[in-house]
């Protein structure tokens, strides 16, 4: 049977795996929402990061109404890619308000500060939007510093994706190429690989991870960075397993008689034939990695703020669990569920349609 068929067959199989399907689903949901968050969140401001204090610490469905007034500051216009990458500053100030009258020139307001506290404040029409009022609903509530939640949550699928990806690129390219070299060279090489490998095996993730990021320092791309570094020895010990297996077998043989090269024939010939199993390791790795970022967040040597990050948000909102507002800390612990068990389910899919002594 030719490769185009087995994988054909399957594809197959993984599209009858219910569970595995919904998980894809999912994930490629979140990617899209991830590559266009600045335009799907409300708050299109960089990191959602638009302080409302007036406002913290609402329930979901909390509606509001601002007036608008223009910002002074001088906010350059920013192109399609630069909005999709950073988002856009905001034009105007949001000023919570109770009610308002327009009078001649003026809008008169009644500022809201507090639950039953308000101030009075008039402002030139010159000096607020084309349409002065607006009203907004903030379907998951604000945090503590009146900052739409379900925005955050939004953007910061791009954290919890992005430390998937890079963990998974860095755990596959340190991994598939000493593990590479220990299960087809042998010997001493082997004794070194295997050596250093029970070595990392030996330390807590997190731990090593602290370490890591001590040495690199707190920030987005040292805690992706240092994710990825712990998580190799996984990708390396199965793909040492799996060349050990098959560096025996005749078309290796063959190829050796050939006279090619060993790097043809690691990464032409026995790579591509134990990419299944690499395949499912690699779901499981970016599970891993977005609950240890989560973690690493929600300690404070993760992602920093204002960025927003699901274990940051949790962090920073767990206090309201056992007060009046549980869904600050319950959102991003749902969205870091499902994400992971998204990733759970397609692994497992991948390797049942990946068992090649399966019925095809």
């Amino acid at each position: 049977m030719n490769t185009e068929s087995i994988q054909a067959a399957a594809w197959r199989r993984l599209r009858k795996n219910k569970g595995a399907v919904a998980g894809m689903i999912i994930i490629l949901i979140s990617i899209v929402v991830a590559l266009f968050s600045y335009f799907i969140a409300p708050d299109h401001s960089p990191y959602a990061n638009r302080i409302i204090v007036e406002t913290g610490g609402e329930k979901p469905g909390f509606v509001q109404q601002f007036l608008l007034v223009k910002n002074e500051k001088n906010i350059p216009a920013k192109g399609f890619v630069s909005q999709l990458l950073f988002g856009k500053e905001d034009n105007y100030f949001f000023i919570p308000i109770n009610s308002y009258a327009i009078s001649g020139d003026s809008i008169i307001v009644d500022k809201f500060i507090d639950e039953g506290v308000s101030e009075r404040q008039s402002y030139l029409l010159a000096q607020t939007a084309k349409s002065p009022v607006i009203k907004k609903k903030f379907l998951l509530g604000t945090d503590k510093y009146g900052r739409d939640i379900y925005s955050r949550l939004i953007i910061g699928t791009r954290v919890s994706l992005g430390v998937g990806l890079i963990t998974v690129i860095i755990s596959l390219s340190m991994g598939i190429v000493l593990g590479s070299i220990a299960g087809y060279f042998g010997g001493k090489a082997d004794n070194i690989i295997m050596w250093l490998i029970n070595i990392i095996w030996s330390i807590p993730t997190l731990l090593l991870v602290f370490a890591i990021t001590l040495v690199l320092g707190k920030g987005f791309w040292q805690v992706f960075i240092a994710v990825g570094l712990t998580m190799w020895v996984n990708v390396a010990r199965l793909v040492r397993g799996q060349v050990l297996g098959v560096r025996e077998l005749e078309y290796v043989e063959a190829a050796r008689a050939l006279g090619f090269s060993h790097y043809r024939i690691i990464f032409r010939h026995i790579l591509p034939n134990i990419m299944g199993p690499v395949m499912v390791i690699a779901a499981s790795n970016f599970a891993s990695a977005i609950v240890i970022e989560a973690g690493l967040s929600f300690l404070g040597v993760g992602v920093q703020p204002p960025q927003p990050s699901w274990g940051l948000m949790i962090k920073e909102n767990y206090n309201f669990i056992i007060t009046q507002n549980p869904m600050l800390a319950l959102a991003p612990g749902f969205a870091i569920m499902l994400l992971v068990l998204s990733f759970n389910l397609l692994g497992n899919g991948l390797r049942d349609a990946l068992n090649v002594r399966g019925k095809l």
